[in-house]
């Protein structure tokens, strides 16, 4: 899957900033790890629109990559609390592989690019100030709210800026992890699985 969303951004850095392909690909992922989305480096550096970038990075055949693990819905379903989708991939995308894996149903509320925005502008993933905001928008802001909302990720960056938000954090290991073995105190809980993060977190 996520090569997948790589190799149509690099389509698109390729085609609409007129560079070859191996200028496309460092430019991706030099913003990616500036910024901590493409995106924000397409807006910021080449006034990109971001609709078209964020349809044409995720305009491929979802459903036929989507994987997961056995089980995942009902096991999911047993952990306490509100289930809550917070993404930087646009919301068609997101419902696509939540229906794939089977978990639309638990999933009450998402909160995706599109609503990642602050005073008018993208703040996906790892944004601090986002990360705050969802907590608000989700009623559990605030001291005596710490540790309340927990932030399930791949990405360690993500889980860092969550953490200084007043997330709990759990780093899911895998295939796809985002620098697998960084972290530090921020982070609580390391899994590989569902079933793991329920024994963790049940």
């Amino acid at each position: 899957m996520f090569r997948a969303i790589d190799v149509r951004m690099t389509d698109f850095v390729e085609c609409h900033l007129g560079v070859d392909r191996d200028e496309a690909n460092r430019l991706r992922v030099h913003y990616w790890r500036r910024y901590g989305a493409t995106l924000l480096g397409l807006i910021r550096h080449h006034r990109v629109d971001p609709h078209s970038f964020l349809h044409h990075s995720h305009d491929f055949d979802v459903a036929a990559l989507v994987r997961a693990e056995p089980g995942m819905g009902p096991v999911l379903g047993r952990l306490r609390g509100r289930k809550v989708l917070l993404s930087n991939a646009p919301d068609r995308y997101a419902d696509t592989v939540l229906r794939g894996v089977g978990l639309h149903r638990l999933i009450r509320k998402r909160h995706c690019i599109e609503t990642l925005r602050l005073h008018g502008r993208f703040r996906p993933k790892p944004s601090v100030a986002m990360f705050r905001a969802v907590l608000a928008r989700e009623g559990v802001a605030g001291r005596a709210n710490a540790g309340r909302a927990v932030l399930v990720d791949d990405s360690a960056p993500n889980l860092k800026a969550a953490r200084a938000a007043g997330f709990s954090t759990v780093l899911r290991l895998g295939p796809a992890t985002r620098r697998p073995h960084a972290g530090g105190a921020y982070i609580d809980v390391r899994v590989r699985s569902v079933r793991q993060l329920i024994r963790r977190l049940g």
